[in-house]
């Protein structure tokens, strides 16, 4: 921190902790007034745009948001300065702060926090993000998270990797199953895990975790054992185009069985599916975000089977550039239609219009509105962020058009768990 000149107030500064920051994105996309931003290294909290509602600090899987330093208002940490870090900075003493220039705690005139009127004007903007729960439905199961942490992974062993879709196509994804032996690890539908890359970065540091979202039920990939599943895409280029390898993403896809890799996690209390009976599940999502959906319907297909649940409605709306490029397409066909009601979009079709999820929702519009009025209907949201505010747009439109008041439906499925949108 550039220590210049004194700041005579203090601010406490909002910071995110690198060590423990697995990079997933949700602080960003719930922060209301864009107040967090990233490079290839860290997510940093812009001092001069926190407005200090606390919207991001629920849904971190981590608790790495939940961090603060008192430090001169003049020198609050730089957000250039803070994508440097690899570590938080030390708390200043009260007789660092003074020497700063910083009043002592008794001569400081009371810091005026941002008003109501402030908080409630940068939320209510539409912004898509401020419908998604951060607390998880009344019925699910306790999640157990973070049972092992950057500084101390466990280590799990790959017993297959397969591609999930068509081969000759540029979208190459693969369904990867690592199993944990003896080492406890237990995991719900919704929940993530961290694969940390072996090797170091440019700047010669180690490869912070990347997160995944797992695919399989909680009983496992193989029920009885300890074993999860994952859904990865390997990533050839970037958001605009532009020819880059992903790191971790093909260090997974290249798996092979019985390599073994470094884990840490498990992440998520809040994107958790209900349990109660008659309970319904609206599932939208793109590409790898269907594997929590994957997760989801695998096992509500074995309660189903098992004759252990009594049945409440699926319905998925799951989209893609081309059916070649689909997660599980050929399984999905082979799903029972009075089990799940199955709704695909293609966006790159030859000779056809472009069509997205919610298109198909709004094409829905009908059965999808029955869902919206009944209370025990969840929906879930999952897939690249550029599709969360045309999904919860839709949900909006759907839910006016069959007379019901989004204003008081929004923010009930928020504060009820029945809304949950994780994007990236």
């Amino acid at each position: 921190m550039d220590m210049a000149s004194p700041g005579l107030g203090i601010l406490r500064q909002h910071l995110i902790d690198p060590v423990i920051c697995i990079r997933c994105n949700t602080c960003e996309a719930t922060c209301p007034v864009n107040a967090i931003t990233h490079d290839s290294r860290n997510y940093v909290v812009d001092a001069a745009k926190c407005n200090f509602c606390m919207a991001c600090v629920p849904p971190c899987p981590t608790g790495s948001i939940d961090n603060w330093r008192d430090v001169p208002q003049a020198r609050a940490y730089r957000v250039e300065e803070q994508l440097t870090w690899d570590d938080l900075p030390a708390e200043l003493s009260a007789d660092q702060l003074t020497a700063l220039g910083v009043a002592s705690e008794a001569e400081r005139p009371a810091m005026s926090a941002p008003s109501a009127a402030d908080i409630t004007e940068g939320l209510q903007a539409f912004n898509s993000a401020q419908y998604g729960a951060t607390t998880p439905p009344w019925s699910a199961a306790h999640p157990y998270t973070n049972l092992y942490g950057p500084k101390a992974p466990t280590t799990a062993t790959v017993v297959g990797n397969h591609r999930v879709t068509e081969a000759g196509f540029e979208s190459d994804t693969h369904h990867v199953m690592l199993d944990f032996g003896s080492m406890p690890f237990p995991v719900l539908e919704g929940q993530s895990i961290g694969i940390v890359p072996p090797g170091v970065d440019g700047s010669g540091k180690p490869h912070h975790a990347r997160q995944y979202s797992i695919a399989s039920p909680r009983n496992g990939e193989r029920p009885g054992y300890n074993n999860l599943s994952l859904t990865v895409k390997r990533v050839t280029q970037d958001h605009q185009g532009n020819p880059v390898r992903g790191v971790a993403s093909n260090y997974v896809c290249d798996l092979k069985v019985g390599d073994t890799v470094q884990v840490i996690g498990p992440f998520g209390h809040s994107f958790l599916m209900p349990n109660h009976p008659r309970s319904n599940i609206v599932m939208v999502c793109t590409g790898t975000g269907s594997a929590p959906m994957r997760a989801m319907t695998e096992w509500r297909r074995r309660l189903r089977s098992s004759g252990k649940f009594e049945g409440g409605k699926l319905m998925l709306f799951f989209g893609a550039r081309t059916p070649q490029e689909l997660p599980y397409f050929g399984p999905l066909q082979s799903l029972p239609k009075d089990f799940i009601d199955i709704n695909l979009a293609f966006s790159r079709q030859p000779d056809t219009p472009k069509r997205y999820v919610q298109d198909l929702m709004r094409e829905r519009a009908m059965d999808l509105a029955a869902l919206l009025k009944d209370a025990n209907t969840y929906v879930y949201v999952c897939g690249l962020k550029s599709m969360e505010e045309g999904v919860v747009l839709a949900l909006r439109d759907v839910a006016q058009q069959a007379g019901l008041q989004w204003d008081s439906l929004g923010p009930s499925l928020k504060k009820e768990g029945r809304l949950h949108l994780e994007t990236y």
